[in-house]
């Protein structure tokens, strides 16, 4: 959530921002809106001062009956106003809540197609087998019965598969802590609030992706990033404490209402799969340092897996409502020939926290929001597929990656 002080006092810049991430608001609306409820906000301050004034006179003594009238018409306009003053607040707040945060001057403008490149690694593969095929015939997926028990897109993990995802697992948390991270899990699910806070507008209501549960203020995860957000919410952290890194593994679960006309194959988009997330509490002056260093972290873990990528800066158009900044690694797929999105990392700035009310208070002892970052360090499912692509050898075996091969016994492979 943006500061009305700050669109205010930026005003063009937010306006621009929010069309380039293509969200169709009058932010002006925002503005008019405040002005009418400092208005009423006066109004009210008024009407409670002459409240106390009359409640003052009435003391000590038997009051006129003037008085108490103009007691009981005082009470009942400060209800009136102060109702109409909390309407006034809420439509802004709603209205608060779908204005996106402000992209940093170095994001590329445009659409998807105009997401820059920014670093490559590894040479890419030429062949590579179909994942889905190749894990089917080995009795390693199962998605027939994942659609019999639980619908479309569901699935198990069986024998040596499901022994790699844990591998996979362990090596992406050796590496996250190795830069000093805190492991938790964390609930599967989140209010409404933390929904909220969190920030994930779609642009349009076919894009929700979230499964809510019926007759209850929540929602199912669609990333770890969630229930860490809330994690220090409506808190006041120390200055010397920060930066917090905290690494979140938790199933996620996803409609993917929005991925008509993406690649959808087998693991690679699916309602439900497990994943390591980090995520960051940082200064303000922090998070761009913090922004690079979670990037390098990714890197990092898929150098380990010898897996060819590229990282592109997100244009605008692509970017998601509370990022101000986006980086996608995109694992080369010998299987389709192109890069694919495997790990994401993102700037929230200000947004987050200032919905969740997370701060830092300063030596100074002043108070101000902190800023928060978050990136993939494993996404299980999806990393199955770049090891099956990548891997599988001639005569049907699956040479185990040389990281993970601890994590598996020893075994180099299945």
């Amino acid at each position: 959530m943006l500061d009305v002080k700050f669109i205010r006092e930026n005003l063009e810049l937010v306006e621009k921002s929010t069309k380039e991430k293509g969200y169709k608001i009058d932010v002006t609306e925002v503005l008019s809106l405040d002005d009418k409820r400092k208005a009423i906000l006066s109004e009210v301050e008024a009407l409670r001062a002459k409240r106390n004034e009359i409640a003052g006179k009435m003391k000590g003594g038997k009051p006129a009956p003037e008085l108490i009238e103009e007691g009981k018409k005082i009470k009942t306009e400060v209800a009136e106003k102060e109702k109409a003053l909390s309407l006034v607040e809420a439509e802004m707040n709603t209205l608060l809540k779908q204005i996106p945060n402000v992209i940093f001057e170095d994001v590329p403008l445009g659409g998807e197609e105009c997401s820059v490149e920014v670093k490559k690694w590894g040479k890419n593969h030429e062949t590579g087998v179909d994942h889905l095929d190749y894990a089917t015939s080995r009795d390693w997926l199962d998605f027939e019965r994942g659609a019999k028990v639980a619908g479309a897109k569901f699935y198990y993990l069986k024998g040596d598969l499901a022994l790699l995802e844990n591998a996979l697992l362990q090596y992406g948390l050796s590496k996250v802590l190795e830069h000093g991270f805190t492991y938790m899990t964390v609930p599967d699910m989140v209010s409404s609030r933390v929904l909220e806070g969190c920030g994930f507008n779609p642009r349009t209501s076919e894009q929700s992706d979230e499964y809510f549960i019926e007759g209850e203020d929540l929602a199912m995860i669609a990333t770890a990033e969630m229930p860490l957000t809330g994690y220090h919410m409506d808190e006041i952290l120390d200055e010397s404490k920060l930066p917090l890194l905290y690494a979140g593994y938790s199933p996620c679960f996803r409609k993917e209402a929005g991925a008509y006309g993406k690649y959808t194959r087998g693991l690679f988009r699916v309602h439900q799969f497990n994943k390591l997330e980090m995520y960051v509490f940082s200064l303000p002056e922090q998070s761009k340092e913090m922004h690079e260093k979670i990037l390098a972290i990714e890197e990092d873990i898929w150098q380990g897996l010898e897996i060819p990528y590229h990282v592109i800066n997100i244009a605008a158009g692509d970017l998601g409502a509370p990022a101000a900044k986006k980086y996608d690694m995109e694992y080369w797929s010998p299987v389709n020939q192109k890069y694919q999105e495997i790990t994401s990392c993102s700037n929230c700035t200000d947004f987050q926290a200032r919905a969740c009310n997370v701060r830092v208070r300063r030596k100074d002892g002043s108070v101000e929001f902190v800023h928060t970052l978050n990136g993939t360090a494993i996404p299980l499912a999806r990393a199955l597929v770049v090891i099956l692509e990548n891997y599988a050898k001639e005569g049907g075996k699956l040479e185990v990656p040389k990281v993970l091969q601890p994590y598996m016994g020893g075994r180099k492979e299945i």
